[in-house]
């Protein structure tokens, strides 16, 4: 049985899923599911933006075929680890934990660069091009350190 990962973000559809293809990519895929989900349900459904998918191949890497999903409580028994982008994302998602065990299982990805300064993964959504290259260099530096524990941890 695999190890399971969710990133989560707010739509679905820019941060969560460069993070679960990011991470995808550093792990083996037969010891490691990385999926993505949004506290928001309005993509569900729907391929990430384009602007992710272009930052994403123009890295080697094809989101494109993933598939917004809407966050909920039943999340917690279905995954192992749960990633999240910001704050606000933090706050939505452990709204909803049931139990402490739940609640422990939710950190913010930008822990791993920066433990204990809750910082957030910004949401480029309105910006341009660039804010999902920032974006992107911000998880994957995150991702490299966040990829090397779970594999000394589940290998």
């Amino acid at each position: 049985m695999p190890v399971k990962i969710v990133m989560v973000c707010l739509g679905n559809i820019c941060r969560s899923p460069l993070a679960e293809g990011i991470l995808a990519s550093k792990l083996p895929k037969d010891k490691f599911l990385v999926d993505s989900a949004g506290t928001g349900s309005w993509h569900v459904g729907k391929n990430p933006d384009s602007r992710s998918i272009a930052t994403a191949k123009k890295h080697g890497l094809n989101i494109s075929n993933q598939k917004g999903k809407h966050f909920n409580a039943t999340f917690f028994e279905e995954f192992d680890y749960i990633y999240v982008m910001d704050g606000s994302n933090y706050d939505d998602v452990t709204s909803l934990a049931k139990t402490e065990a739940h609640k422990e299982k939710v950190k913010l990805i930008l822990e791993e660069l920066f433990p204990g300064d809750n910082v957030d993964v910004p949401d480029p959504y309105y910006g341009l091009q660039n804010g999902f290259d920032m974006v992107y260099e911000m998880l994957d530096e995150a991702t490299d350190l966040l990829a090397k524990k779970l594999i000394e941890k589940h290998s």
